[in-house]
């Protein structure tokens, strides 16, 4: 039987878990369609999700048809929920972009479409909502040529757009229009075809086939398929395609044990549950395996198959399947589970804001710090943090619904109440110039660490890297690692106490003692010699910005031009259509943070506003803010020490 693995993408509201829906009703899966605005899906499995008719986690169900198992991933389109997104990209066979005939392409539609290319994820586009007044096929196509990819092929075609009694037809190579279509561009990517064609040859279908089907698998030709999810129109030809045209991941382990685990969820009996995607090999229930993450090895108690909220205790997975691993106490999204290549990377999500999580009136802290604990296992950009000294639970969020869906799940999973600070912005550092930075921790005995280090500026965007150019006769390598691993943990507060970035870090000189080292010496030294290059390089304060898409009634334009400037922002050349103002701009995050709720206030709900994370740019003079620093500043050398050695001591 051929497995796919399809993930089921688009924009907030384009209409995804209404289509994964009527997939499952055409495949027999389900007696009836979920409706989302019922809080009947099989795949918005929380309160909160079929309260407010939105998708917060990835949910798999499956189908078969004939000889072909779909396991189907529905993701959330939020962008507050974009890590979810990011986790399933890493484990998908091939995924369906869902785009609305209505709204276009929306500026979620262009980040998951750039994700899905720099994974290399076979890609097929539904153009949803034919049937509503308002939809534009042919304007939308266009926007989707302009901005996705010039080379789509339409293998269905709506008839009676606009209206709910349209009907959606497919499109066959004996058709001649279609087969045209085809040629061209395939004759685009083959020169020898190209030939064939000019001299007017006649292609036989089953060649024309074989080609598409390769060139779809490459990526070189983008499918498009069109309906009305909600009605189930264009879904059994959508099915039909899936089964037909779409092919599984060639296996690259010969048949070696390899998995992903791509998802962690919490069950109150079986505790952590680690969701994979088999890669190759066989999983039996007992059997016991070694997470990436972790020396120890781990029995697996129970192997389930999910169909969203239910499961079925499966007793094996093989390649191809997604299965949940009960009794992996341990496991972290991203784990490896025997022998795989590192998933290509895909950044859709920036955490912007930190918050201060506190316990509700009359109850205690530590229930909230175990319970945020496990939930930051399952969405590792929580970054959870806790400060004894400070009593303090700090968390990353990308934004205010993600707040809601956390005070949720805390009262309906753990029966806590919670309160968050308002969230304020995440800026970072990066050095101002180069320099270098010195620490000679050789009292109070038995300690010995010698460590320089040199300091260098890179490019926006560039991250962070570490080289050491000192020889094992001079600094042990296993103390050399301890430096390496003691910088980025540095790095998490500058100057600012903010987290550095785009700089490289290199290890130029330093000594250990045969006699007075200390295994953890080179751990307590490093944050102070960091600390010290920094103060001699200066840095930078970076604030995020956001790029922004404005549309509102052309009377209204003097007005957004007015807050763009007042916000700091900059703007391309507007476009007025059909009486429409549309604007692109660039804005910091920390000015325009509430836009979108002042813009629906003004214009009556008439306003759109869009956003996407857009990097970060150097701050102002007067802008921008220092952070509380978090512990002991290891510029407070004799404080440090203390600290430091008295947890080694513990």
């Amino acid at each position: 039987m051929k497995k796919i693995n399809l993930g089921i993408v688009a924009h907030v509201d384009a209409g995804k878990t209404t289509l994964t829906e009527q997939l499952l009703y055409a495949a027999g899966a389900t007696r009836s369609a979920g409706r989302v605005d019922d809080g009947t899906t099989q795949t918005d499995s929380l309160a909160f999700e079929r309260e407010r008719g939105i998708s917060v986690k990835s949910s798999a169900v499956s189908i078969r048809r004939g000889e072909t198992e779909l396991h189907l991933i529905d993701t959330p389109g939020h962008v507050d929920f974009a890590a979810e997104v990011e986790r399933a990209l890493t484990v998908l066979d091939a995924a369906v972009l869902v785009v609305s005939a209505v709204e276009g392409v929306q500026s979620q539609t262009e980040i998951l479409w750039s994700a899905l290319r720099s994974t290399g994820t076979n890609t097929l586009i539904f153009l949803n909502k034919l049937d509503r007044m308002g939809s534009s096929r042919e304007q939308v196509l266009a926007e989707l040529r302009e901005k996705c990819s010039s080379r789509i092929l339409c293998f269905s075609v709506s008839e009676g757009e606009g209206d709910r009694d349209c009907a959606i037809r497919p499109r066959r190579l004996s058709e001649p229009d279609f087969r045209e279509e085809a040629l061209e561009l395939l004759a685009d990517l083959d020169e020898a075809l190209l030939e064939r064609y000019l001299e007017g040859e006649e292609i036989p279908e089953p060649e024309l086939k074989e080609r598409l089907r390769q060139a779809i698998a490459k990526g070189e030709i983008v499918p498009l398929l069109e309906g009305s999810a909600v009605q189930g129109k264009g879904v059994e030809l959508l099915l039909e395609f899936l089964c037909q045209w779409v092919e599984p991941v060639k296996n690259r382990t010969d048949g070696k044990l390899s998995a992903r685990v791509y998802k962690i969820t919490h069950d109150p009996v079986m505790g952590r549950i680690a969701h994979i995607r088999m890669f190759g090999g066989r999983l039996k229930n007992r059997d016991t395996v070694r997470l990436s993450s972790s020396e120890e090895m781990q029995k697996i108690t129970q192997i389930r198959t999910c169909q969203g909220a239910r499961f079925q205790d499966a007793g094996e997975a093989e390649q191809g399947d997604l299965a949940a691993l009960c009794g992996l106490s341990n496991a972290r999204v991203s784990d490896i589970i025997g022998e795989l290549d590192e998933a290509a990377g895909c950044a859709l999500s920036t955490p912007l804001f930190r918050v201060h999580a506190l316990p509700g009136e009359g109850q205690e802290r530590y229930p909230l710090i175990q319970a945020l604990t496990e939930l930051s296992a399952e969405d590792p950009q929580l970054d959870l943090q806790y400060i004894p000294e400070e009593q303090e639970l700090d968390l990353n969020i990308t934004g205010g619904i993600q707040l809601e869906v956390l005070e949720a799940l805390l009262r309906e999973r753990y029966g806590l109440s919670v309160r968050f600070t308002p969230p304020a912005v995440l800026y970072r550092e990066t050095p101002r110039r180069s320099g270098r930075g010195f620490e000679a921790y050789t009292m109070p005995k038995p300690c010995w660490a010698v460590i320089e280090l040199q300091i260098d500026p890179l490019p926006r965007g560039s991250g962070y890297q570490f080289e050491s150019r000192v020889p094992n006769d001079r600094m042990f390598y296993r103390y050399q690692n301890h430096v390496e691993t003691a910088v980025p943990r540095a790095l998490k507060q500058g100057l600012y106490n903010w987290e550095v970035v785009d700089l490289k870090v290199t290890l130029t000189g330093g000594e250990h003692h045969t006699v007075h080292t200390h295994p953890l010496d080179f751990f307590l030294a490093t944050p102070v010699a960091v600390m010290d290059g920094l103060q001699n390089c200066g840095t930078i304060l970076l604030e995020p910005m956001q790029r922004v898409r404005i549309a509102v009634p052309e009377e209204l334009s003097g007005r957004v031009i007015g807050d763009v400037i007042a916000m700091r922002g900059e703007y391309d050349s507007p476009v007025i259509r059909r009486g429409e103002f549309q604007l692109e701009a660039r804005l910091p995050v920390a000015e325009s943070m509430d836009y979108s709720v002042r813009l629906a206030a003004y214009t009556g709900g008439r306003g759109v506003f869009s956003s996407r994370f857009d990097g970060y740019a150097e701050c102002p003079e007067g802008f921008g803010a220092s952070a509380r620093r978090r512990g002991v500043h290891p510029l407070d050398r004799d404080r440090w020490i203390l600290s430091q050695r008295g947890a080694m001591q513990r």
